[in-house]
């Protein structure tokens, strides 16, 4: 298996555990139960969930009041876009192919 197909099932793990945490959390609060907290949703989006998350924000109209949420995951999303490439075009050209 090589490092690409690994680094695409991690993505697609995380954005999943993003999506289905956005969605989970918006089910305990109209429940009113014990909710996921806010560092947990953000964690997940750092560690590579950050599309799943702001789809299921979107989705699940959840978090779209807070402007850091609103904000603060697409600039995450941003952060690692810009890293990625910089992985693959910057200076050091980390070979991963």
């Amino acid at each position: 298996m090589s490092v690409i197909t690994i680094l695409l099932i991690y993505a697609l793990i995380m954005n999943l555990i993003g999506f289905m945490s956005m969605g989970i959390d918006k089910q305990k609060a109209r429940k009113r139960a014990f909710r996921i907290p806010e560092a947990t949703l953000f964690t997940i989006a750092i560690i590579g969930g950050s599309i799943g998350s702001i789809i299921g924000m979107h989705l699940f109209h959840h978090k779209t009041r807070h402007y850091y949420f609103l904000y603060g995951l697409p600039a995450i999303l941003v952060l690692q876009i810009i890293l990625i490439l910089f992985l693959i075009f910057g200076p050091l050209q980390i070979i991963i192919f």
